[in-house]
């Protein structure tokens, strides 16, 4: 079994975005030379998420972001310090890692699936590390 694990950095260029990460998550895979396995992508930061869902149609992504916002509004009172306490929250619901299958030397995602970085609190500089593990 082998494991392999690469670390990407992710600008964000607004406050709330999302960043398709798609293509780098498959280079990944095909540079770790497994046939069979698992990918994971994580992100190591408390304002920012990862998740798959659709990447055909770039409003469903306009529609992720306004629906975390109508469920966690900005301008509701946090008393987290910093004022960035809505992109805690938009985080937790979101969610830090995402595992895949890798079947034949690919990332097993379906027709229109694709894998995005989750920008809540920008902009900045972010990493996410990509594991791949298997055969």
């Amino acid at each position: 079994m082998t494991v392999r694990h690469e670390q990407i950095t992710v600008e964000s260029t607004k406050r709330e975005e999302t960043i398709d990460i798609t293509p780098r998550v498959k280079a990944a895979v095909t540079r770790a030379k497994i046939r069979d396995g698992l990918v994971a992508v994580g992100v190591a930061h408390t304002t920012a998420a990862v998740f798959v869902n659709e990447n055909a149609d770039p409003d469903v992504q306009r529609d992720v972001l306004t629906a975390l916002e109508r469920a966690v509004p900005r301008d509701a009172k946090y008393t987290h310090a910093e004022g960035n306490g809505p992109a805690h929250i938009k985080a937790v619901l979101v969610g830090n890692s995402v595992t895949l299958p890798v079947r034949d030397g690919a990332v097993a995602l379906g027709t229109w699936q694709g894998i995005y970085f989750a920008e809540l609190d920008g902009p900045r500089e972010r990493t996410a590390t990509i594991t791949v593990i298997g055969d």
